[in-house]
């Protein structure tokens, strides 16, 4: 299942990084991205959220734009929950989106950092002998996409640190961040400092091997993927972000992250 349209999708997820607290009142935010191959926009993900120190969900809305929307017909929803601790512990993953009319739902359950509930809607097909499967140990101790990329730190200086052991549904992959460099960017909503940092994909469990285009992210793709701080929350969310391809370079650019006014 990790084609384009799985990698486009799990790109969106990463973005999706903005945050709903329980608490009615606290901050809220607002995330609009656009997705671009080869310089030419095929997607866009926006998102309104909540962010505090405790607790987050993510509420948005993924759909095919551009050039994009001519060759394919996609759109759906994604939420997220979780928490802040001493590190990001994950509660709730829920994906719905339709690719061509084709309907799919994957739902996600966590208890103390491990997948308690898994449902895929259709059902995954079977594997064949090259499929390494997913075992209990590869369970433990996971994000899901969203996640993956929220980072919380003191400084900005330690966001590079992370890392992440990702479960989508169906891949469990092994992310890791390394320090590239540090800058600024200026976005609607957003003017300030920013770090931007190396990931390393490195797929566990819930692949076929041999898969060319995993090979080529695992061992050849530069991912890249730029930082900054929500608000002034401590949570660093990705703002910009390019990843290689077999055919080309994805990129993810925010449009605006920007802090609203309490109503």
């Amino acid at each position: 299942m990790f084609d384009a349209l799985r990698v486009l999708s799990l790109v969106a997820a990463a973005v999706a990084v903005l945050a709903v607290p329980a608490a009615a009142d606290a901050p809220a935010y607002r995330a609009e991205f656009a997705l671009s191959f080869l310089g030419i926009t095929v997607a866009r993900v926006d998102f309104d959220s909540h962010v505090d120190g405790d607790g987050y969900a993510v509420k948005g809305q993924v759909a095919s734009a551009g050039l994009g929307a001519f060759f394919y017909d996609t759109h759906g929803t994604l939420t997220a929950s979780g928490r802040f601790g001493d590190r990001v512990e994950a509660q709730a993953f829920r994906a719905e989106y339709s690719y061509n009319d084709k309907l799919t739902l994957v739902d996600i359950g966590f208890s103390d950092g491990n997948v308690v509930k898994v449902v895929n809607d259709p059902p995954l097909k079977k594997r064949g002998k090259d499929w390494v499967p997913i075992r209990a140990p590869d369970l433990k101790s996971v994000v899901d996409p969203v996640a993956a990329t929220m980072i919380k730190a003191d400084r900005l200086e330690d966001v590079c640190k992370g890392g992440a052991r990702m479960f989508d549904g169906e891949l469990r992959a092994d992310l890791k961040l390394s320090f590239v460099k540090m800058g600024t960017m200026s976005v609607r909503g957003f003017d300030g400092p920013t770090v931007t940092c190396g990931l390393k994909f490195t797929p566990a469990a819930g692949y076929r091997k041999g898969r060319r285009s995993l090979q080529y992210l695992s061992t050849k793709s530069r991912i890249v993927v730029t930082f900054a701080q929500i608000g002034e929350t401590g949570v660093y969310a990705p703002i910009y972000a390019t990843i290689g391809t077999q055919i080309g370079t994805i990129t993810v650019r925010a449009r605006r992250f920007e802090a609203l006014q309490a109503s």
